[in-house]
């Protein structure tokens, strides 16, 4: 398993509003090395540096990218356990 985009496994939700930004929302299920995985990602759409009057479509590709990438590069810790 290579890319998560290209197995389709990023599946947009939608848009949220709060206070001063606006959202894109992905949902993100999968096996990766025999392990499930299901995660929620929430992209500020100033981060994919795109602007609220862009096409749909392009707000949408541009946070998906921007998801996957901090996804990827993302290292988990659980919670309380460095206190074993």
């Amino acid at each position: 398993m290579g890319d998560l985009s290209e197995n389709n496994l990023i599946r947009f939700k939608n848009i949220s509003r709060k206070k001063d930004s606006i959202y894109t929302n992905f949902k993100v299920k999968g096996l990766r090395a025999g392990v499930n995985f299901n995660a929620s990602i929430q992209v500020d759409i100033s981060a994919a540096e795109v602007h609220p009057g862009d096409v749909l479509e392009k707000i949408i590709e541009e946070c998906a990218r921007v998801g996957v990438k901090e996804f990827k590069s993302a290292e988990f810790q659980f919670e309380g356990l460095q206190n074993i």
